[in-house]
């Protein structure tokens, strides 16, 4: 991976009221650079269950490079899948999303699933589609 394609990535996870907080966030902390900060949003579910919103946006090019590093952990099969689909991973605004497994993720394995969403906001010049699909299918080739 040569360049950072991205201004900015997000990362988000709710902690329901049936969930270990501590065990959500250890889930986010596989993704993100050591000891980044991650904010905390209380806020309450339909039923009124409480439920706890976790992210952070990583924006700086190492810190950015930490995170793509992470999700290129994943093993080859699954990463050959998300370039494969980067044209519908990428929507006509240049964002990026993927969606992580977060009980997988506490154990220390990046692969897709449900529970943590990522969604980065591409660079591109033109601001078009195409053109962000293109840069990130460059960035994610493996070596």
């Amino acid at each position: 991976m040569t360049g950072v394609p991205f201004h900015y990535i997000d990362l988000q996870a709710f902690s329901y009221a049936t969930e270990d907080e501590e065990r959500v966030t250890a889930s986010l902390r596989t993704v993100l650079p050591e000891d980044f900060p991650i904010e905390r949003v209380e806020n309450t579910g339909y039923a009124g269950d409480p439920i706890t919103v976790l992210s952070a946006r990583v924006e700086r090019a190492r810190e950015l490079r930490t995170v793509l590093g992470s999700l290129r952990s994943m093993d080859e099969s699954e990463w050959e899948t998300v370039v494969d689909q980067l044209a519908h991973r990428i929507t006509d605004n240049c964002e990026f999303y993927l969606y992580l497994d977060k009980q997988r993720a506490f154990h220390g394995a990046v692969t897709l699933g449900n529970g943590l969403s990522v969604r980065g906001k591409v660079e591109a010049y033109p601001a078009n589609k195409d053109r962000a699909v293109e840069n990130v299918r460059e960035a994610f080739e493996r070596d």
